[in-house]
């Protein structure tokens, strides 16, 4: 008999994966590793050398996977050209095999062999932002595994601007393949502390270097066509990216979930925590009245608010994220409040809409994922 949680990661890989029920308990149940803590905190001028991260780069190139930070979320890695690496990857998350994986490289050289083609307009991009939290799409090479593609025609790459993600990929020299390190769905890791609460038992270690920075994930846009779409919105905004390349438009792919995902982030629930989420689009008063109403039915209820307005509601918990103010500080803490809604026992959780504008695209985009779409609008 399947555990539950063992069961619901079943229910949702197992038509992806086509695995048997005998074989899905076995992946998911043991505890394969005595996942280890690395922690570079302070490589300092010796990066190439720290002894923590070459142990963490002979896994990835003995095809084992290994969770390290980047400037957004941390990522689990593995070898982008294994087929066996990228297997582990998906089996470590639990995540559906149609759902494409985005490529991290530390030097332009590594291009040779994932991409076919580099149009002007990604070389501008990549100029413009990058080492940074853009992943562009661009047609795929030959020498990319094919799970980390989901069969697509094209492949997602991005070079991080973080000292330890860049370290860790130029010492194992190789191109990563790396989604966020966390169970599928769940919220995406900002600590190696939240990656090791997932994924204990499931990788070999977490190369420790404290919490990240951004907090939502990159920006993914779509530079295989005539005109740049973006896919996936994160750190960098569609304003910034308007200001590089002209015809920058949101993908109907963001909405239209029966579509085949180009990127990760596009289809299923994501981000979600262990409560149900709703997002509240009204006052505070009817913020508050929607609490009331389930207090009064035995409900307990968390409210996710902004630090200038989380003494406006009367719940059982109540958790800022932020401030609304400064909507990057947000973005920073919106992962890492979500998750900590999961160490309560409230039985649901409403929260505040955002702009749509800057960053707040990204938050609202993650927030959507996380609440599985359920928007409660005031009349």
């Amino acid at each position: 008999m399947l555990s539950a949680s063992v069961y619901n990661l079943w229910m949702m890989c197992k038509t992806p994966f086509y695995l048997d029920e005998k074989r899905f308990e076995r992946i998911f149940s043991m505890n394969k590793y005595e996942t280890k803590y690395l922690s570079v905190d302070n490589l300092g001028e010796n990066q190439r050398n720290c002894p923590q991260l070459m142990q963490a780069a002979l896994w990835i190139k003995e095809n084992e996977v290994v969770a390290f930070p980047t400037e957004t979320v941390y990522g689990l890695g593995g070898n982008a050209q294994n087929d066996e690496a990228i297997t582990k990857i998906f089996q470590a998350k639990g995540r559906p095999s149609d759902n494409p994986l985005i490529v991290h490289i530390a030097k332009y050289e590594q291009l040779e062999g994932l991409v076919s083609e580099v149009s002007p307009t990604a070389r501008k991009l990549m100029d413009a932002f990058w080492p940074g939290p853009l992943t562009l799409i661009m047609p795929k090479g030959e020498h990319v595994a094919h799970q980390v593609t989901a069969g697509l025609s094209t492949v997602g790459v991005r070079m991080p601007d973080h000292p330890v993600a860049l370290a860790l990929i130029e010492e194992a020299n190789l191109p990563i393949a790396a989604p966020s390190a966390n169970r599928s769905g769940r919220p995406s890791p900002t600590t190696a502390q939240h990656v090791y609460h997932d994924l204990k038992g499931a990788i070999p270690a977490i190369v420790d270097g404290g919490a990240t920075g951004v907090g939502v994930e990159s920006t993914v846009v779509d530079c295989s066509g005539d005109v740049v779409a973006i896919l996936r919105p994160g750190g960098v905004t569609k304003e910034q990216l308007e200001a590089v390349v002209d015809n920058v438009m949101m993908d109907p792919g963001l909405v239209d979930q029966k579509q085949a995902p180009k990127s990760p982030g596009m289809k299923y629930t994501h981000y979600a925590p262990d409560a149900p989420l709703r997002l509240v689009d009204g006052s505070f008063a009817f913020l508050q009245h929607l609490v009331d109403k389930d207090r009064a039915e035995g409900k307990k209820v968390g409210v996710l608010s902004t630090e200038e307005t989380k003494d406006h509601y009367h719940a059982d918990v109540v958790i800022p994220c932020g401030q609304r103010a400064q909507v990057a500080t947000v973005a920073h803490h919106l992962y890492d409040a979500l998750r900590a809604f999961n160490e309560t026992d409230v039985d649901v959780i409403y929260s505040e809409v955002f702009p749509k504008a800057g960053v707040g695209l990204a938050i609202m985009n993650r927030l959507e994922k996380s609440a599985g779409g359920v928007i409660l609008r005031e009349e």
